[in-house]
């Protein structure tokens, strides 16, 4: 039972820290035009510059 000491604060912290990674990536533009980066791979590089 004094496990749950232990281990109910830390799930809390831990789906703290989450959040706030969560929250930071969002507002920091992490998931802005997701198909930009996605068609960027199919671009040929090679064939605009000659």
């Amino acid at each position: 039972m004094t496990i749950l000491y232990l281990l109910l604060p830390l799930s809390l912290l831990f789906v703290l820290v989450i959040g706030l990674a969560l929250g930071w990536a969002v507002f920091n533009g992490q998931f802005d035009e997701p198909d930009d980066a996605a068609a960027s791979i199919l671009s040929d590089r090679d064939a605009s510059e000659t």
